[in-house]
């Protein structure tokens, strides 16, 4: 095991961690709102901590070979998300007012995970710069904190397990120049969205502070509002129904891979026909909208134009796990629960910043299933499977099988979990299946307790705790937090 080569690499990760803190702090400072400065000393505090351990990280570490071993490299994934949301909570426990160190950090984890799940129940009360800070972090997380760490240090020979363990998406450049050139190029994507997104929002009547804010966590699909209303708090403003429009439009540019953008910005647009998982999810999208604006207009005693307007937002919304709202879903006919919680679970495309089972997995489970249903009565006929283009082997295809039988057989274990610590308190069963597959899934919103107008703050401290370890276990696919349970794994050979 390669300890100082690990050290070196998660040193840097912490120092530019700490860089966005400073920023923060540099807002609290010159922020006209804040004048007591209450966000400044925790910022700061907290950008002093992550600087001072990346400095002895990156000193005692050694120098980075050409190449570092995938053991190394899925390790370094797991801990750098785990450190890197620890060491993003220390706002919350020393600012005022104060959360307890397992609050604030199931709320870092929220953050850098993009879940946007909250244990806050009253965002007003905390200052500004503790409130850019929580968007910052979703910004962060959204692209990956390591695939940002791979776009701006070309000099990591691991570039392609850092890059592969920590995204959603599956390359098939071996290299790690090209793997490098794919970060980049998601890179600039995610800037050009954020950018286009922020002066969308400014030009429609928002501040700066409030544009800033809602362009991170929208293009990182994160949910994180600075007000207690989340986006509801605009609909009344005059500009409330184009604020929604612009904000939908950018959860899907969000949740759509961004392979997309890459093939449309290198011309290749014959290459678009094979991008399919994008066709589906739109189509997803689409039925979800017209079965709830069906359903809640006729039976939800809502007028149609009420009816889509609430419907096209929650439904992106919960597809793309953003987890913003504008209205309370709860209060729906019981049909649209099951739309809402189908759509959950799926996610949106592989390479997004969406969480989920992502659609690519929907599309070879249901292609994979077909070909036994046709095996039953032709057991002799080889039949080819593709998805998006690719030939499908049956390696792929048991990975994602095994995948998503794990997800529900760890879902099914996590419910058991929080049901017995939360005994006492009485939770109910609506909350304890929607809170761990929200949180799983790295959703946010769910439904009972947990649902669009709640928060995860009445939870027991150790549920708190569970569930962030779900939370990045959803984040990074299960595997690259698995591993440190396995002996084998830190054995020196």
């Amino acid at each position: 095991m390669n300890f100082r080569v690990m050290a070196r690499v998660l040193g840097v990760l912490f120092t530019l961690e700490s860089v966005a803190m400073l920023v923060c702090g540099v807002f609290a400072y010159l922020d006209p709102h804040e004048a007591d400065g209450r966000g400044l000393m925790p910022l700061l505090v907290a950008a002093g901590v992550s600087l001072l351990l990346g400095l002895v990280l990156i000193f005692s570490g050694g120098k980075l070979s050409d190449r570092i071993p995938r053991r190394e490299g899925i390790l370094i994934v797991g801990l750098g998300w785990v450190f890197s949301a620890i060491l993003g909570a220390i706002p919350f426990v020393i600012g005022e007012p104060k959360l307890s160190p397992a609050a604030a950090l199931f709320e870092s984890v929220s953050g850098f995970t993009t879940t946007g799940a909250t244990v806050i129940s009253d965002l007003e009360e905390w200052p500004r710069a503790i409130l850019l800070w929580r968007s910052i972090m979703q910004w962060l997380g959204g692209l990956g904190i390591l695939v940002l760490f791979v776009a701006l240090l070309s000099g990591s020979g691991g570039a392609k397990f850092l890059f592969r363990n920590e995204s959603s998406f599956q390359s098939e450049q071996a290299t790690t120049a090209r793997i490098h050139d794919t970060a980049l190029n998601f890179l600039a994507v995610y800037l050009a969205l954020t950018a286009v997104c922020l002066l969308g929002l400014k030009g429609l009547g928002l501040g700066w502070f409030d544009a800033v804010a809602h362009a991170f966590t929208t293009v990182a699909t994160g949910g994180f509002s600075p007000h207690n209303e989340s986006i509801a708090h605009f609909s009344n403003f005059a500009n409330g129904l184009l604020i929604e429009i612009w904000l939908e439009l950018f959860m899907i540019l969000g949740s759509t891979s961004f392979l997309i953008y890459v093939v449309i910005a290198s011309g290749r647009w014959k290459e678009l026909r094979r991008l399919e998982e994008v066709r589906w999810y739109f189509l997803l999208v689409l039925v979800g909208i017209i079965v709830v604006w069906a359903v809640g207009s006729l039976g939800g005693g809502m007028s149609a134009g009420e009816s889509l307007r609430g419907a096209v937002f929650t439904i992106i919304s919960i597809a793309s796990t953003t987890g913003y709202v504008t209205v309370n879903y709860e209060q729906w006919p019981v049909a649209t629960y099951f739309v809402v919680l189908a759509l959950m679970l799926v996610g949106g495309c592989a390479g997004s910043t969406s969480g989920g089972l992502k659609v690519s997995r929907l599309i070879l489970l249901v292609r994979a299933a077909w070909q036994e249903v046709v095996k039953a009565f032709r057991p002799n006929q080889i039949i080819g499977m593709k998805v998006n283009g690719n030939q499908i082997d049956d390696v792929a295809r048991t990975q994602t099988v095994l995948f998503v039988a794990l997800f529900g057989l760890m879902s099914l274990g996590a419910m058991v979990v929080v049901a017995v610590i939360e005994t006492a308190q009485g939770i109910d069963f609506s909350t304890t299946v929607s809170a761990v597959l929200a949180t799983f899934g790295n959703i946010g919103p769910g439904y009972g307790e947990v649902g669009p107008t709640d928060n995860y703050g009445q939870f027991q401290p150790a549920t708190q705790v569970f569930l962030s370890l779900l939370m990045i276990m959803g984040r990074l696919e299960l595997y690259a937090i698995l591993v440190f349970f396995v002996p084998a794994v830190w054995r020196k050979y």
